[in-house]
């Protein structure tokens, strides 16, 4: 245990990417929920990061705009064929999803397959790198979840499947590259399982707070233990969603108890 490495210098922006996440992906969590395309995330996030992955096979820069390009472009290309797929096999589409995603990772696996250093970054893909996030990295993913956020709380009802696809793409491709598909996936769901036998006015509110309260206590708990940061978070986010459902359920039944006396 080492509290000297609580550095606000890297665990700041780390937590400030968590929150870029976490705001476009707590409300798209409950819809895709909702939805029961659950792997959805899953899929779209390895096909983003498939198009990463290619941009490195050909030579492209690491985090130039053509990287980007490629990403946004095969998390798009994704999305609009998920989007055909649910309309075309809607009763096997979180089958199609499963076979998306696996096609896509082993796509990647391939393409990295004669790289002296694709094992480490296909680990940074899947577990990311968020302690090593820069403000400068956040500029453009703020601006774009301002856009996303926009979008999705004003035209929500009027975007329909295509729509709701293609923010999706977006949120999805600026997230992998921040923190990586497992905790991509996590803050999609885990905050979104948590709330959803709470009152519809609330689950947004306390889908933000778990959220939040993971990633500042995982960040934390990975700087002074040594750890891998991903991992540690998902970790957290899974038993703050349980521990804040045990305290409500613990208060409901004393609250009971006392209105009984």
């Amino acid at each position: 245990m080492n509290l000297d490495t609580l550095d606000l210098n890297i665990l700041l922006p780390a937590f400030l990417a968590g929150l870029l996440v976490l705001a476009t992906h707590v409300p798209l969590g409950q819809q895709v929920l909702k939805r029961g395309i659950v792997f959805i995330d899953l899929a779209v996030a390895q096909i983003a990061a498939l198009g990463v992955i290619s941009a490195d096979f050909m030579g492209w820069e690491p985090q130039g705009w053509a990287v980007q390009i490629a990403a946004l472009s095969a998390a798009l290309l994704g999305a609009l064929l998920l989007t055909w797929m649910e309309k075309r096999w809607p009763e096997v589409q979180e089958a199609l999803i499963g076979v998306i995603f696996v096609l896509a990772a082993s796509a990647g696996i391939l393409l990295l397959a004669n790289n002296p250093h694709g094992g480490e970054h296909l680990k940074d893909l899947l577990a990311g790198q968020i302690l090593w996030v820069s403000l400068n990295q956040l500029i453009p993913v703020m601006l774009l979840t301002v856009m996303i956020l926009g979008l999705w709380f004003g035209l929500k009802e009027r975007l329909g499947r295509a729509g709701f696809y293609i923010l999706f793409a977006l949120a999805v491709t600026a997230s992998v590259q921040l923190v990586g598909i497992y905790l991509v996936f996590s803050s999609l769901i885990i905050p979104a399982l948590a709330v959803r036998n709470w009152q519809e006015s609330r689950k947004l509110t306390g889908g933000y707070l778990i959220g939040a309260i993971a990633y500042i206590s995982g960040l934390a708990l990975s700087a002074i233990f040594d750890l891998p940061s991903g991992a540690v978070i998902v970790w957290c986010l899974a038993v703050t969603g349980v521990l804040i459902n045990l305290i409500i359920s613990l208060l409901k039944a004393i609250k009971s108890k006392n209105m009984g006396d």
